[in-house]
Parts: structure tokens; sequence; C-alpha cells
């Protein structure tokens, strides 16, 4: 499955970017993304996160038959594989172009290096030596593979234990964690991958691109360096011719980032160390910041807790009081009181006296009231009506009809 292309404002728009010393992700052009290392139960396992970047790697070793040309020396392997979880574009049990150049950069930067002291890897000259096999699997790809394959694989290098062996005679006898403390690996230097990517044909370069800067750059420059300013291995890909000036340039930088990742790599490997000693917790699980695999990725943060019964009492003192007062109340009858205009109350009332039309008076007039009575007969429960009609002292507004309903004992 193909990669989806990039449209032409995307890519417009990345360009621009770039032009303006702006990046997608906030950095500056020299900032490297945060660099994750964490290693696994097993000696010679970790897991490298550059930004959304993710690699595993593995260290592993048997004893094997030496090569004929160097019988005193161990074998060193490496293998990078590029699993279609990481992205779609990557094939299954497909050898393309970005694998291969991968490989070989990762064997140029580790084995041509002589990093490691292959001649202590040799139990038998010639007989009988260690190969170290390194598998490096691609988790998740969000661009700059080169830098964070390099960085886990001298990572699991340094973190790694072979057994040891014991020699009496023709037998070999090897001793397993329980029975004797593995030996470490001797690794003279630690050599790091910096990448530079190239815009607008040599003019622009940022460091650590990511994957949408890599569909965009115009070349790749990968220098392998360590905390001596040695180089190691010098790399140099597209269409683009690189000045002395600018490989000076990028060489200095590259200084800088590999002493800096250097201390994280060392950093790392105490912390692992002295959890290990202490018999802590230690793994990737520990990793996870609240052991449950939903929060992830979620880092904590601080709550802030209030009060509730302070947060009502606030609430209280900032309501205002209504700006229009309620009416008292008026005393109608004994038992009864009416507040506000009032309106007409049909309770009590047949369905037929429901239907009759209500009287209201618009006349204006004294502020006295008239009180009409009206006696109902036995079949209608001796219900007796009071129509209250009160005229509006000096205002020419419907008088308000109240029914007071009471029930009479004959």
């Amino acid at each position: 499955m193909r990669d989806t292309p990039l449209s032409n404002c995307e890519r417009r728009f990345l360009l621009k970017a770039v032009e303006e010393k702006k990046r997608l992700d906030g950095r500056q052009t020299y900032d490297y993304r945060n660099i994750k290392i964490t290693f696994g139960t097993d000696y010679g396992c970790c897991i490298v996160e550059l930004g959304r970047t993710r690699v595993l790697c593995q260290v592993s070793c048997e004893l094997v038959p030496p090569k004929d040309s160097r019988p005193t020396e161990g074998i060193m392997f490496f293998n990078l594989e590029l699993s279609p979880m990481a992205s779609p574009a990557f094939e299954p049990n497909r050898q393309s172009e970005l694998l291969v150049m991968l490989n070989r950069q990762l064997e140029r930067c580790l084995r041509n290096s002589k990093c490691i002291d292959t001649e202590s890897l040799c139990v038998v000259s010639g007989e009988k030596v260690w190969q170290i096999r390194v598998d490096v699997h691609v988790l998740n790809h969000d661009g700059n593979l080169m830098d964070a394959a390099s960085i886990a694989a001298i990572s699991a290098l340094s973190h790694f234990r072979r057994p040891d062996v014991a020699i009496q005679g023709r037998d070999i006898t090897v001793f397993s964690p329980e029975e004797r403390d593995p030996i470490p690996l001797s690794i003279y230097h630690m050599p790091i991958c910096v990448s530079f990517a190239f815009f607008l044909q040599g003019s622009y370069l940022l460091v650590d691109p990511c994957e949408r800067e890599e569909r965009v750059k115009d070349g790749l420059l990968v220098i392998a360096m360590n905390k001596h300013r040695e180089i190691c291995s010098i790399q140099s890909s597209g269409g683009i011719m690189l000045l002395k000036d600018q490989v000076l340039r990028c060489s200095k930088i590259a200084s800088v980032k590999v002493s800096e990742i250097t201390e994280l790599i060392n950093k790392a490997l105490e912390n692992d160390r002295k959890i290990r000693k202490e018999g802590g917790k230690f793994g990737f699980a520990e990793s996870m910041p609240k052991e449950r695999i939903t929060a992830l990725k979620r880092d904590e943060a601080p709550v802030e807790m209030t009060d509730v019964q302070e947060t009502a009492n606030e609430i209280v003192n900032r309501t205002e009081t209504p700006t229009e007062a309620v009416s008292s109340p008026v005393l109608v009858a004994m038992g009864t009181a009416q507040v506000g205009e009032g309106i007409v109350n049909s309770w009590g009332l047949d369905e037929d006296e429901e239907d009759e039309p209500q009287t209201e008076d618009t006349k204006t007039g004294s502020s006295n009231c008239k009180h009409t009575l009206y006696i109902c007969s036995e079949k209608k429960k001796r219900l007796c009506v009071v129509q209250i009609f009160c005229m509006l002292q000096g205002l020419n507004v419907t008088t308000r009809i109240v029914k007071l309903k009471f029930l009479c004992r004959g």
C-alpha cells in the first residue's frame, strides 16, 4: 500500500513555514524532539521514542564458529525491519530502498566505527566466538528513523549482558545468570547519527525532520559522531550539492546534539542499574504513567480542589435582590388572602357555571367595593359564590374579578 501523497497546498505550506523558520510542532530549526529511553526486563532490550517515532531494539548472542579471515574476533550482525504497523507505506517481506539504506547506514555507524571490542567476544580461537545480533523493529514512523535506530541500538548494546563461560580442556561451559553474573560488552565509544534535511536547493536546513518535512526535502545529510567529536560516517542523499561550509556547520551542530544524547543514554543506564540493584520494579510496564493502558500517553496534572460550601456562599453573596417588590397579600375573608392582580377562579363550579361569561366593570369610581350575594339551590351543594367587583381609583383599567367560594352549612 502506497502512502498518501501530499497535495500542492500542503507542500507549499510546509516550504513556506521552512522559509519563515517555523515548524509544525513548534520547534526551532536545530531542536530535537523529546527523546525517551526505556529498558525492558531482559538485558539488551529497549524502546526509544523520538517524538512519535518509536523503535524497539533487542540484542541477543550465541556461540558460532568464527570467520576464516578473522578467527579471533566475534561477529556483529545488524538487522532492521520496517513493520506495516509503523506505516501503511511499509510492505512486509519486501526489500525497499529505504530499508536497504537504513541497514547499511546502521552497519557503518556501529560495526565499521569499531565501537565494540570484537576480540573480547572470542571464546576459543578459530573454534567458538560470540555472535552479537542486533534486531531493530520500527513500531511507529513519524520521521527520522535513522537517528532513532542508532540511539536504540547503542543503548541496547550498552545495556546488554552476555553469559559467562569457562573452558576446561576441550569443554566449554556456559553459565546461567543465576550461577554467575553476566558480563557486559566492551564499548569504546557511542556513535550516534544526527540527520539534517535540506530544503529549497540547500538554502534551509532542519535538524530531526518529521515525516511530513521529509516528504518535501530536497536532500538529507546523516552524520554519525561520538562525544569526542570523532566523525564515524557521513552519508548524503538527494539531488543537491553541499558546500564545504555547510558540511562543517552541520558537523558542529551534530557534536552538540551527540553530547546531549550521550548524556541522556548514560543517565538512563544509570537509573536502570540503580533500580535493579535496589530490587525495585523495572521494565516497559513500569514506564507507563498510571499502570493503565488507557493512560499510556496521559501525563499527570494537578487538580484544583475547592470547597463546595465556600463556592456556594460566594454565589449567594453575589446574587442581587429582585428589583420588583412583591405586593403584600390582601386579606379578603377569614382564612383567604389575595396576592398579585388576581385571576378568575373556577374552582368548585359546575360545568354550566364555568361556561357562563364573566362580566367586567370598566367604570372608574371610588375605592368602595360592591358585594353581590347569590344563594345557590340544594342541588348545587349549597355553594355560595361571592363576586367582588373592585374599582381601582383613578385608573381606567379593567376591574379584576375574584370569586371566593365556600361551603354553606344551610
